[in-house]
């Protein structure tokens, strides 16, 4: 059994993969005694992962950290710098390429921050944006501006604003929106061609927003993360 991490900016999510199944779980509630391989993917803080590197020495089993390469099988990674590229972003678009292979894909994974990237059916990942993510967006405009003001209680919609709040938190849906569409724009091929997949905490929300046919998947970077690994061992 393969017991899979990723350590996002704000929370662990972890998963156990076996006989191809990917199923998420909590962290109390990991089956220690039939893990036999640990796959982390981390780019939040090591003090999230404290508890589970402990648990995982006292059992013996060691933490193969997930690492981005110029290439993984059919996927080029579009960074010459490739080691500048968040291990997060990678597994998504490991993950979405061998989910959606006779596709091209644009992956939006939205929590903390936003993460736009862009991947061709060929496997070519021709890079991505990173934007704040829309808790961020409305954070840093409340903290830069003395009479913008926001609530908790508005929806995020994309109508125009007809009081500040609605103004704020619509302003952030359709900037992100807009990356959205502009990342389909970056492929040579009409729309059908292309697979749009929303991820991360904000991701479900962001694709009750988008107009055109696209899916979410909860467990992109996991799926990804495993993928990776068995590519590696």
């Amino acid at each position: 059994m393969r017991l899979l991490i990723d350590v996002g900016n704000t929370a662990v999510k972890v998963g156990i993969q076996q006989q191809g199944k990917i199923t998420r779980i909590d962290e109390v509630d990991i089956p220690w005694q039939h893990i036999e391989e640990i796959v982390v993917a981390q780019v939040g803080s090591s003090n999230l992962l404290s508890a589970i590197e402990l648990k995982a020495q006292q059992h013996g089993i060691e933490l193969r950290h997930a690492c981005v390469s110029p290439e993984l099988g059919a996927i080029k990674c579009a960074y010459k710098q490739y080691q500048n590229l968040g291990i997060d972003r990678w597994l998504t678009v490991i993950a979405a390429h061998y989910l959606y292979d006779s596709k091209d894909c644009v992956i939006i994974d939205s929590g903390t921050a936003t993460k736009v990237d862009v991947v061709t059916r060929a496997g070519g990942h021709l890079g991505g944006w990173i934007l704040p993510g829309l808790d961020m967006m409305i954070a840093s405009l409340l903290a830069n501006t003395e009479k913008v003001f926001s609530d908790d209680v508005s929806a995020f919609e994309q109508s125009l604003g007809l009081n500040t709040p609605n103004a704020v938190k619509n302003g952030a849906l359709v900037a992100t929106l807009g990356a959205v569409y502009s990342g389909i724009a970056r492929l040579p091929c009409d729309f059908s061609q292309v697979q749009v997949i929303f991820a991360g905490g904000y991701g479900e929300l962001l694709q009750q927003h988008f107009d055109k046919p696209s899916v979410f998947v909860d467990d992109l970077v996991l799926r990804g993360l495993n993928y990776w690994s068995d590519f590696v061992r």
